[in-house]
């Protein structure tokens, strides 16, 4: 009886007192309000979900000043998105729903300690222009205008491959020596005249026309939860067309998969042929090419996991990719990389995502593994939780 008075009380005053008996922050007040994150479909999420900011800080009533606990009482690290702009787009918090379906999230005014980045992105000037990401899982870079004609030019995406949760970019760029493992990973990944990792190129008469280096960049986001930046290609004649491409492409901590939004902007038609590509490895036996291609099938998502042979002792590469269902066709019969073909329309940007992984970081070991990996990702991407806000301050 007395706690249900009690909960009227605060109730009445708008207010809502600690989850489960728990005590709030040192100074943290009374709670501003809860987050039910729900989720309906699959057996588990794990990633980052989205608020609108605006929809936040009116209906808890904050400003960029607060911090978001668990009902343990355990903080929930977030971000605040703001996709170029000067004020922030969206309350980005980072969640995990295993065996338990629902999320009760509460929200309190105030200063939180600071959360150390987990991603991050940088143009590199000091090597040829190059522009490098990564997270606390993955690392990866695109090649700038300064290699274009130098010898060890390449085209695709490179990976880097780390075992630390550490943050890498700056170390191994200082120490020039990242093709060697120092205990922390490499770079061993062989991109060459291919789009590597799961990059995109013009596919025009049965050819692949790799794009010219990209020119231009913009950090949208830098973490510390979710990196995201613009690269700008410049217009090329291909095919009598003139062309130019925009590569938006974020990264979140946690995981193995960027997502990359491709823009097409062709001057003579109204549709462009592209291809995404993964490097192919040569091998002695066709049993050592392991890969699996789920084309057919009624998800939103096709997957493609490719499970790369030792190359030079260094260990064992996991590449995959994740496309919308129904837009691609697999290309046959490529010697140096697996191709996927798709038609870009001016104005409608396509999505998908590539990713990933190292066997020698201890936690992708194989092939079954890395598709395991690479489904728990495309299911996550159709069945996302459903985030409620409940707080003090009515939506008008």
């Amino acid at each position: 009886m007395k706690k249900n008075i009690i909960a009227a009380l605060f109730a009445l005053l708008g207010l809502l007192p600690f989850a489960n008996g728990q005590g709030a922050p040192a100074g943290a007040g009374a709670a501003r309000g809860r987050i039910l994150v729900t989720l309906s479909g699959g057996q588990s999420w794990s990633g980052l979900v989205s608020i609108p900011y605006a929809d936040f800080a009116q209906r808890f009533g904050v400003g960029a000043a607060f911090h978001v606990v668990d009902d343990k009482g355990r903080a929930v690290s977030h971000q605040l998105e703001r996709l170029g702009m000067e004020a922030p787009q969206n309350v980005l918090l980072q969640v995990q729903l295993n065996q338990r379906r629902k999320l009760e999230l509460l929200v309190f005014a105030g200063e939180k300690a600071p959360l150390p980045p987990k991603t991050f992105a940088r143009y590199v000037p000091e090597r040829f222009d190059d522009f490098a990401w990564e997270n606390d899982r993955v690392a990866f870079r695109l090649y700038g205008e300064a290699l274009e004609g130098k010898p060890g030019d390449a085209q695709g995406m490179d990976f880097w491959a780390k075992r630390t949760d550490q943050l890498i970019i700056d170390k191994w760029y200082k120490n020039g020596d990242y093709h060697r493992d120092h205990g922390d990973g490499l770079d061993y990944y062989s991109v060459g005249q291919t789009l590597g990792a799961g990059d995109v190129a013009l596919y025009f008469g049965d050819e692949v026309h790799y794009t010219r280096h990209y020119r231009q960049y913009e950090v949208l986001d830098n973490g510390p939860l979710r990196t995201t930046f613009r690269l700008t290609y410049p217009p090329e004649v291909i095919n009598g067309q003139r062309i130019g491409l925009r590569k938006t492409i974020s990264l979140d901590a946690g995981s193995h998969f960027n997502k990359i939004t491709l823009e097409v902007e062709n001057r003579s038609a109204r549709e462009t042929p592209i291809v995404i590509g993964v490097a192919k490895r040569s091998v002695a036996e066709v049993a050592d090419v392991e890969f699996l291609w789920e084309g057919d099938h009624t998800l939103p998502w096709e997957t493609f996991s490719y499970w790369e042979p030792e190359i030079a002792d260094h260990g064992r590469t996991g590449v995959a990719l994740i496309l919308p269902q129904g837009t691609t066709t697999f290309v046959p019969d490529e010697a140096k990389q697996f191709l996927f073909r798709a038609v870009v329309r001016n104005g409608e940007p396509y999505t998908y995502y590539n990713g990933a992984a190292w066997n020698k970081a201890g936690a992708v070991t194989n092939l079954p593994k890395w598709y395991g990996v690479v489904r728990e990702k495309a299911d996550s991407l159709r069945a996302t939780p459903e985030v409620t806000l409940e707080g003090s301050s009515p939506r008008r």
